[in-house]
């Protein structure tokens, strides 16, 4: 399916969001088990590197989006961020989830960013081959690190080093 990769403007806010809940409702997406408003989410995320695919049609309805968060304010982590990226329930599986990664990818190298992180629960096959597609690598597991529910949860770490910076 082809889609158009554009930056994410606050008024996309709706369907970000939504697509975010319907993420949420899964169980292997987040330990979130809230929704954001949206000064929440704008002040926890960079200003740059936020992305949507949207569909080539007339109305360009939003079909996934990626961003990145800061992992520490130290500047030694300056050039390191955490990812997210999240795709319509509706058009999971359709390639947009690669699109949108691998610009968010070149994006982030344009931005200063040597390392991408990403961590994944260990049942989100999808997710993590995505990753991997993108030349993500597997770095460890974090054991039991949180509890979704009543149920301890694992998580995989990988990352994605810049073979133009750092």
């Amino acid at each position: 399916m082809a889609c158009i990769i554009t930056p994410m403007h606050p008024d996309d806010w709706p369907a970000v969001r939504e697509i975010y809940r319907e993420g949420i409702a899964t169980g292997n997406a987040t330990f979130e088990t809230e929704l954001p408003d949206w000064e929440k989410w704008d002040a926890s995320h960079r200003k740059d590197c936020r992305l949507v695919a949207r569909a080539q049609d007339v109305d360009q309805a939003v079909l996934g989006w990626a961003a990145l968060s800061p992992v520490s304010l130290r500047r030694v982590y300056a050039g390191v961020a955490e990812m997210s990226v999240y795709m319509a329930a509706s058009v999971r599986g359709r390639g947009i989830g690669k699109a949108l990664l691998q610009s968010l990818v070149e994006e982030s190298e344009r931005s200063g960013l040597w390392t991408l992180q990403a961590g994944i629960f260990p049942e989100n096959s999808a997710s993590i081959a995505l990753h991997k597609s993108c030349g993500f690598r597997e770095v460890g597991v974090r054991r039991r690190i949180g509890k979704l529910g009543n149920i301890w949860r694992d998580v995989l770490l990988l990352e994605r080093r810049s073979s133009i910076l750092g």
